[in-house]
């Protein structure tokens, strides 16, 4: 324990040494504009590297073994997310890293429910494999419900007792999202122990309320849930302000909040706030980028770039305890992003840990592949027959989910279905899709079924077994022949997504790891997906990525009315509901 501590004196040592200037720095960074997220300067400064470290920020430094000039550059924390689901993006971690690295994401904090749901505690220690050893910092939280209710079959479960143990990993910070707010309002005792084992090891506790205000809003914060990501409205974000709550800003591929809260925030709340992703497609991810994506929108719109960069770095790194991390400042992480100006906000260069990592949207290391067989094979829906998409009408009037654009949240609607020989049918002229939820963890055979609104499919079908939150195999289609051709292939490919008209495959995108990942490049991701994309717009599709809809409308925690391999959920009630009704 002594030469351990005499190492850590000798490398203090060295680091004030350097900052006194009388040793020479691993790096001098010289003639940058250090973008100061603690007084909101943006001042022209040397910054010297010493050890991963930060030593000092001014003038007077010359001495350094290596010497970068970056005049007329910015210079600026690395980048941090504090909500994502690395999942979402459908690449293996070590791609998703490649590319959050090109864009400045230096941190991300993700919870790795997707995963998890389809192979519980094995899923959560994959990624936590999968991501050791990489230049970007992956910190995970316990995915709190898995499954999210018991209105559907997951893959795996994990208890009370599966979360205390996995709070003691490395890398571990806390409970991730607790979606099963109505189980925190009430009192459940399971979802209440859930919130008390992560408070016993000392963790966090993040949240998912969407829509709760009031006095819910008082029991959910209450019981101990410090942040939330799913606001939409101004009054709902600032009574979770009000309430001690941290404000995530969500602007990611499914869900985009940015421009309807950013007028929320003000200097006395914002060190209260931050921008998160929650999920970010592939497509987007190479297009637009990560974070830098959302300073730039967040600048547009008028906001301060410094306070943008600030929810991006010094808030989240604060909120989940990642000590000296997320600023320019003598003695903290050397995670630093070069920038070319506070508008476009273009990645020059990454350093991580003081070494260059990135330069001009290239990575310069090696980033190690994760190759594991327990992670594949799960599809298993069982036998898949076309009498598993029959609908016997059995009234005049039915419940419809009925897509609401650019967000997660549906609307129930009513309306007479088409019956043709005492079956509902899909009728793409009255813009009704059949909606099969199959589930396809433990070959039950079961299968639920309805009808939605929103997509203008007018041919085929589309399917994945990305279906949050249980990833159940989920199947769209104007026709029972083509849906049961996309189950088909959707097991014979060990999960993705397919479009399938006139009984023939026309596309497909393979999504071996757990039926939610590629383990292909971003780029190769990205040409099959456009490949579907294209089929659904020449077929009728309306929606700039339908996958991405189709994949939210199995999620019985974000209302109104979802389907799940057990049938219809009205959230609002939560609880299941039958497809005809009275009303």
């Amino acid at each position: 324990m002594k030469q351990k501590k005499d190492r850590e004196v000798a490398g203090l040592q060295s680091l004030v040494a350097v900052a006194r200037g009388d040793e020479p720095a691993d790096l001098l960074l010289r003639n940058g504009q250090v973008v100061d997220v603690f007084t909101g300067e943006v001042r022209r400064a040397n910054v010297v590297l010493k050890d991963g470290l930060i030593a000092g920020v001014g003038f007077g430094y010359e001495k350094a073994r290596k010497v970068l000039d970056i005049s007329g550059q910015f210079l600026a924390p690395g980048f941090i997310d504090g909500h994502i689901h690395i999942e979402s993006s459908l690449l293996p971690v070590h791609e998703f890293a490649r590319l959050a690295l090109v864009h400045g994401t230096t941190t991300v904090v993700a919870d790795p429910h997707e995963i998890a749901n389809v192979l519980g505690i094995k899923g959560v220690k994959y990624m936590l494999k999968a991501s050791k050893g990489l230049p970007l910092d992956v910190f995970l939280m316990v995915p709190s419900c898995v499954p999210s209710t018991d209105m559907e079959t997951s893959g795996a479960r994990l208890s009370q007792t599966d979360i205390s143990r996995l709070l003691k990993l490395d890398r571990i910070l806390g409970l991730a999202e607790m979606m099963n707010f109505p189980g925190v309002i009430f009192g459940d005792e399971t979802v209440l122990g859930k919130i008390v084992a992560a408070k016993r090891a000392g963790r966090m506790v993040d949240g998912h309320a969407p829509a709760v205000v009031g006095q819910w809003l008082q029991a959910y914060a209450g019981a101990g849930i410090e942040s939330d990501h799913e606001c939409t409205g101004r009054d709902e974000a600032t009574q979770k302000l009000r309430s001690g709550m941290r404000l995530m800003v969500r602007e990611g591929s499914a869900a985009r909040n940015l421009a309807g809260l950013l007028p929320v925030i003000n200097d006395f709340n914002l060190r209260r706030c931050c921008f998160v992703t929650d999920d970010k497609h592939p497509e987007e991810l190479l297009r637009d980028g990560h974070m830098d994506a959302i300073l730039r929108k967040a600048v547009s719109q008028g906001m301060n770039p410094v306070a943008a960069i600030q929810m991006v770095t010094l808030n989240p790194a604060e909120y989940f305890g990642l000590r000296r991390r997320g600023a320019v400042a003598p003695g903290w992480r050397a995670d630093l992003v070069v920038l070319n100006n506070l508008q476009r906000f273009r990645v020059i260069r990454v350093l991580k840990a003081g070494k260059p990592v990135v330069r001009d949207g290239k990575v310069l290391i090696r980033l190690p592949a994760m190759r594991d067989r327990n992670v594949t094979g799960t599809i298993k829906p069982g036998r898949l027959m076309l009498n598993r998409f029959a609908m016997k009408a059995e009234g005049d009037m039915c419940r419809v989910i009925r897509l609401v654009p650019d967000q997660i949240v549906t609307e129930q609607r009513f309306t007479r279905p088409t019956i043709v020989r005492g079956y509902v049918k899909a009728d793409p002229e009255r813009d009704l899709l059949k909606l099969a939820v199959l589930e396809r963890h433990k070959g039950t055979g079961r299968t639920g079924l309805g009808l939605v609104s929103g997509f203008g499919l007018k041919q085929g079908a589309l399917g994945t077994t990305v279906a949050h939150d249980s990833h159940n195999m989920i199947i769209i289609g104007t026709n029972d022949e083509d849906m049961l051709v996309a189950a088909k292939e959707l097991k014979r490919i060990g999960g993705g997504y397919v479009a399938v008209a006139r009984g023939r495959v026309a596309a497909r995108l393979r999504l071996p790891i757990a039926g939610l990942m590629s383990n292909r490049k971003a780029e190769t991701v990205v040409s099959d997906l456009n490949r579907l994309l294209a089929k659904a717009r020449i077929w009728g599709s309306r929606l700039a990525n339908p996958f991405i809809a189709l994949s939210f409308l199995a999620l019985p925690v974000i209302p109104e009315l979802k389907l799940t391999d057990r049938g219809l959920v009205d959230v609002g009630k939560f609880k299941l509901v039958n497809f005809f009704c009275t009303e």
